[in-house]
């Protein structure tokens, strides 16, 4: 086993189509500001966070949609403190025409307390964005199963 004793993930990079329409996409549902760009023809991309801290890097270098079928990323989860504040940006999602795995806030699971939303990127990218309480009573919708895991 490695020696790092506080290993935590970095940044998230991912592949774009267009980088102008992720760009708005992101910075509305997660409040990023932009924090280095390249402009270049063929050299597109975008350096998104908060507060300076890097969280997710965009780049325009693909085509098509993202796979589901295909090994690599599953989806991308963020945590935020309350389920009120999952709801908040629920409505930011539907305002913008974004696709939902499931109608409202789910738990993780049956009997769990944590629980989100499940939605797409404009490319398709399968993201969550999800509180750690306030998510029951309601039932889970993949029986035996976390829900996060089959979207």
């Amino acid at each position: 086993m490695g020696k790092a004793k506080n290993l935590q993930t970095g940044h998230i990079g991912l592949n774009v189509t267009d980088l102008d329409r992720s760009l708005a996409f992101y910075c509305e549902v997660f409040g990023f500001e932009v924090l280095a760009q390249g402009k270049e023809d063929g050299r597109r991309w975008a350096f998104l966070g908060r507060d300076e801290r890097l969280v997710v890097t965009l780049w325009q270098q693909s085509e098509g949609a993202f796979a589901t079928d295909r090994p690599g990323l599953h989806h991308l989860s963020f945590q935020v403190d309350t389920v009120e504040e999952v709801k908040d940006i629920e409505e930011v999602l539907r305002r913008l025409g974004a696709g939902f795995a499931y109608d409202g806030v789910v738990p993780h699971g049956e009997n769990t307390s944590s629980g989100g939303i499940f939605f797409t990127d404009p490319d398709g990218t399968r993201l969550e964005i999800y509180a750690p309480t306030g998510a029951n009573p309601a039932h889970a919708p993949t029986e035996n199963a976390p829900t996060c895991g089959f979207f």
